[in-house]
């Protein structure tokens, strides 16, 4: 989800000294459970980052550098991935809400072309996966496993040949909507119009399953998360969301869902956006909004002191802390209420502005890893946490479809 471009106030959440390495017997632990089961992240939002910021020029973006001296900088490269323990990772195809119909059909198949360049860039790092047993045999190769995860349903135009064609493109979960409510599912955040999923909402769901397309709650408001799972025969996942008990943002699951999941053994992937996992920066973030708006009106058609009000405005109001504790409540909130089969990783990186202190780029994951660690987790659970989990989600909805 691309909420905004990187700003120089994001810098103050990519600050390593502030957040608690973990110590050499932590860092040993995180290593052991890594090799074994890498991190599996659900969302990362590079290739809408490389298309808007960089005009999808791979020759102005290289991932083997350090991709914090771009301009903008970025939050993904292949140093960083893996020191993170990233093995395997959903890279977002994503349509944004101003974007419709065969518009929006046409983004997604440029980033998927866009992805499957930088693929074919970077060999030794990275392959083309879209089986769980892809997913391991290139985790054992050494290289990230590269899935598509397309953002938004409004890519397929209503059409159910569309969503097959994605499939057999690579597409290996749809977020049904992203930021607005379309003709057949309702949108967190926006005007519902369908109580829900839309009778055809629901044959979206049930062709997903039969072709073996993961369900991504993610984006959808909590109606239309319970009709899908009311459908669904296949798990779900919810790519990049939190826990709403935690943080009341409208992109969070709220507890009746997250019992929902464990019944229907799907994963809700935690978020690092720092405004969906600490609720004083979300309530913060509203603000800095309504006065981005405020200052807008007040200096029509004069950007340059539009953003002066605003640096002020936000010089004297400076955002709370955001810290890896409060991604950890969320983790183990989902854990309480779903279970620890259930949970799983998507930071959404390269879709955010703010990030908690000490996870402002990829490498972020050992940081929550050494959190957890400290809080008694044992190895076999953060193992769940950082990949069994996804896997075990996705041999069940490879099952299901070829049941079909």
């Amino acid at each position: 989800m691309r909420i905004g471009v990187l700003s120089l106030l994001a810098l103050m959440f990519v600050a390593p000294a502030l957040a608690q390495a973990p110590t050499p017997q932590e860092q040993r632990r995180i290593e052991r459970i890594i090799a074994r089961t890498p991190v599996i992240d659900g969302h990362n939002d590079l290739a809408w980052e490389v298309r808007d910021s960089f005009g999808g020029d791979l020759d102005r973006v290289d991932l083997a550098g350090d991709t914090r001296t771009l301009s903008p900088p970025l939050h993904t490269d292949f140093a960083r991935l893996r020191a993170g323990g990233v093995g395997a990772q959903f890279w977002s195809v994503y349509v944004p809400a101003s974007l419709k119909g065969l518009d929006a059909t046409r983004a997604v198949y440029e980033q998927i072309d866009l992805m499957r360049r930088i693929i074919a860039r970077y060999p030794r790092r990275l392959a083309f996966a879209e089986t769980a047993d892809d997913i391991v045999r290139i985790q054992r190769s050494g290289r990230i496993a590269s899935m598509f995860g397309m953002e938004g349903g409004e890519a397929i135009n209503n059409n159910l040949a569309l969503l097959r064609e994605f499939r057999r493109a690579g597409v290996l979960y749809m977020t049904l909507t992203h930021a607005t409510t379309i003709d057949w599912v309702d949108s967190a955040t926006d005007a519902p119009r369908h109580g829900g999923l839309s009778p055809f909402g629901e044959e979206v769901v049930r062709e997903m399953n039969r072709i073996g397309m993961l369900v991504d709650l993610s984006h959808v408001s909590a109606d239309a998360m319970r009709d899908a799972l009311a459908v669904s025969s296949a798990p779900v996942i919810f790519s990049h969301s939190s826990a709403y008990a935690v943080t009341q943002h409208p992109r969070n699951v709220p507890d009746d869902v997250l019992a929902l999941v464990r019944e229907n053994g799907g994963v809700v992937m935690v978020n690092f956006n720092a405004p969906f996992v600490s609720e004083a920066m979300r309530l913060w973030s509203a603000a800095r909004a309504g006065e981005e708006r405020r200052q807008s009106a007040l200096n029509p058609g004069d950007a340059a002191a539009a953003a002066a009000g605003l640096a002020a405005w936000s010089e004297a109001n400076p955002a709370p802390r955001v810290t890896v504790d409060d991604v950890a409540d969320h983790v183990e909130h989902i854990v309480r209420v779903a279970g620890v089969d259930h949970v799983g990783l998507g930071a959404d990186y390269d879709g955010v502005t703010y990030l908690p202190e000490g996870m402002g780029g990829v490498d972020g994951y050992a940081v929550l890893l050494a959190e957890l660690i400290r809080r008694g987790w044992r190895d076999g659970d953060i193992a769940k946490l950082t990949g069994g989990n996804l896997l075990r989600v996705l041999r069940a909805a490879e099952r299901i479809a070829g049941a079909s």
